[in-house]
């Protein structure tokens, strides 16, 4: 399963179907695959990117977000937290993710991680987070999580959830060339400090 999940920078990913869910999809190159499902955390511009999910959608692709996306792209299905969706057997539980320090991932803002189960395997994309009582509560089979420190987890916050919570596979998101405070050196680190607990995948960078 951990092959079929690709990275398209930042928190932008897709796993590889049936069906095609793409989650945060923003600044998409080339589209080899049109979404079945397009997941959105929240409003945020490197999140919510109105022109990359018209790029990928087709006439059956259904979007599944929050309030405040909902409000600005009327076509989207919202998706509370702890909801579950299920479309060509996939099912969808939407996490809440939120920050406890930060005022632009406030709880308030309905911002979301999802828990996808394709495959008999659990991902868990936390989306723009801190370590929360949610967070401790799942134990998934992969776990993609951010390292940016920016509002979310630190470099030291993921260490110490993946060492709390075991995922079999975790990707590092939130790093990179578009973003501050997170490299290709930090994820190095990562994969280093959790070697025998857990397999760090680091995917390539555009």
């Amino acid at each position: 399963m951990i092959e079929n999940i690709q990275w398209l920078g930042h928190g932008s990913f897709i796993v590889h179907g049936p069906p095609f869910i793409y989650i945060n999809p923003w600044r998409v190159g080339k589209v080899s695959f049109l979404a079945d499902v397009i997941l959105v955390g929240h409003d945020h511009y490197e999140h919510f990117s109105v022109g990359d999910i018209q790029k990928l959608s087709h006439e059956h692709t259904r979007v599944f977000s929050n309030v405040r996306v909902q409000s600005e792209y009327p076509q989207a299905e919202i998706i509370r937290p702890w909801n579950t969706v299920v479309v060509q057997g996939a099912s969808i539980q939407a996490i809440p993710a939120y920050s406890t320090t930060s005022l632009q991932h406030d709880e308030t803002l309905g911002g979301l991680g999802f828990l996808i189960s394709v495959n008999r395997y659990d991902i868990y994309y936390a989306g723009d987070t801190q370590v929360t009582p949610d967070t401790r509560k799942l134990r998934p089979d992969i776990a993609i999580l951010p390292v940016d420190g920016n509002g979310t987890m630190t470099l030291g916050d993921v260490i110490s959830l993946a060492k709390e919570t075991r995922p079999r596979w975790l990707i590092p998101s939130n790093w990179g060339r578009y973003v501050m405070g997170a490299t290709y050196v930090d994820v190095q680190r990562l994969k280093a400090e959790l070697e025998g607990i857990t397999t760090v995948v680091i995917p390539s960078s555009r």
